[in-house]
């Protein structure tokens, strides 16, 4: 089953308040950096601690209104904040500024080097944490919210081609490693810069960094929401929690358009589940810790700067906002996987544990633990936007640049912004094809969803985008 809600309002022809005719727009910055060390960083299968905070942490958020429409766009440095998380933020700031918590989208970064988001029992630190990143998000919308005033706006994209490397690849005959599941993937994630070993890329990316720019009743710089289809970069000093890219981007921001005062940045994830930093045949000199997220924010913050210099801004543009709740199948192991992950558990010596595959027991629990999952289903929240032209798509995965791209090619207006790990995040969105290949981003475990998923969420996301340019 499946709600669907449509929000509309087109300034000039329907809904317009003629009180407040006109754009208004508000933002805000809301630090929820960690005050509580030891934590674990939840980036991987070993603990990583941190004992204190590299840069800071923030909640930023973005509030537009027209008419009698509102909707918040927020970014979080984080992995990937739980749905429950989310909703809780939602409902706080929904009761404060009357905004329905179905036309506020809340996107994670993916920083790898961030706090756990939902811990209600374990160590003190990570559960004081989670009231601190519900009330910094919530906050970030009642400020930008009480921000709001009359704005006018605008959308552009320009390329950064050369920070975005597909990290799925063919392989040379014979240099395919056994994978935990004791098989042969087609491709590999990560493989390594050895020509020796590199065949080609199994996929392409997305060069272009999108940017939704802001301006104030006279002009002046007032809120820049961008996307770029990167996951975070990493290389950050140890035990040290970090924003990666996406905090440096935003520090940069307000120097390269001459910004002042309460002007917010902001940086979200694009359709990256198989894209990285990496560049796959190069060799790249060594960085010092966080230089290389540096790099990457200063090239973004450049390219962010062109793309700007070709809005032309507007402050009569259609705003709408579609929700809708999709319901997905859970993925299940096959008879033959179940068993053959209940025999990986069963050695224990160490000296026999040495010999399975790399992570063999950690995947052979994840495969138990889907097949004894109660729930059958998964339901999840999609969203679409409409600034103008511009659409804007969120998915609660880590999805892959193909998906990005075909909605970029298929969506009935002429620009579009695809937002990963909106609203949650449920693991990794390949496509069917990708499935066929195999490869960490498709294993169980890391995909918990049934193969056609990215089908049914394309096919609803363009659904949604056609109710908002066709009323």
């Amino acid at each position: 089953m499946r709600t669907f809600f449509i929000l509309w309002v087109c300034v000039g022809l329907i809904g317009a308040s003629a009180a407040e005719p006109g754009l208004r727009a508000g933002a805000a910055a809301v630090d929820i950096t960690p005050k509580e060390f030891p934590l674990n960083m939840p980036g991987g299968f070993s603990a990583n601690l941190a004992e204190s905070a590299h840069d800071p942490l923030h909640a930023r958020a973005m509030v537009l209104a027209s008419g009698d429409v509102t909707v918040a766009m927020v970014v979080i440095d984080s992995l990937g904040a739980a749905p429950e998380v989310l909703e809780e933020a939602k409902s706080i700031a929904s009761a404060k500024t009357g905004i329905p918590a179905e036309r506020m989208l809340i996107a994670s970064t993916h920083t790898h080097s961030g706090p756990p988001s939902n811990a209600t029992s374990g160590p003190a630190p990570a559960v004081a944490y989670r009231p601190v990143l519900v009330s910094g998000i919530a906050e970030s919308i009642i400020q930008a919210h009480g921000a709001l005033q009359p704005a006018k706006i605008g959308a552009a994209a320009h390329p950064l081609p050369d920070e975005v490397f597909n990290r799925r690849w063919y392989l040379k005959p014979g240099q395919m490693p056994v994978n935990p599941f004791g098989k042969l993937d087609t491709v590999k994630m990560n493989p390594g810069t050895s020509a020796d070993v590199l065949d080609r890329p199994a996929g392409p990316t997305d060069p272009d960094i999108t940017v939704i720019s802001v301006q104030d009743a006279k002009r002046r710089p007032l809120a820049l929401f961008a996307n770029y289809a990167l996951h975070y970069v990493g290389g950050m000093p140890k035990a040290q929690i970090s924003a990666d890219y996406f905090g440096e981007f935003a520090r940069l921001m307000p120097s390269r358009l001459g910004a002042g005062a309460g002007f917010v940045a902001m940086m979200s994830n694009g359709a990256s589940g198989d894209i990285n930093n990496i560049p796959f045949l190069v060799t790249r000199p060594p960085r010092e810790p966080f230089e290389q997220c540096r790099i990457v924010a200063q090239k973004a913050a450049d390219t962010a700067w062109h793309a700007s210099r070709k809005i032309e801004y507007n402050s009569e543009v259609p705003l709408a906002m579609v929700q809708r709740e999709l319901t997905l199948s859970y993925r299940r192991p096959t008879p033959e996987q179940l068993a053959a992950a209940k025999t990986v558990l069963s050695v224990k010596a160490p000296e026999e544990v040495d010999k399975l595959p790399r992570l063999a027991q950690n995947y052979a629990r994840s495969t138990v633990g889907a097949a004894e999952r109660k729930e059958e289903t998964l339901t999840v929240k999609l969203q679409a936007i409409r600034i103008g032209d511009l659409a804007i798509c969120g998915i609660p995965f880590e999805t892959f640049v193909e998906i990005g791209l075909e909605l970029k090619k298929r969506s009935p207006l002429p620009q579009t912004m695809v937002i990963g790990l909106a609203n949650g995040r449920h693991g990794y969105l390949p496509t069917p094809e990708h499935h066929k290949l195999g490869g960490y981003e498709t294993w169980i475990g890391t995909n918990v969803v049934e193969e056609q998923a990215s089908v049914k969420i394309v096919d609803n996301l363009l659904e949604m985008l056609s109710a908002l340019t066709e009323r």
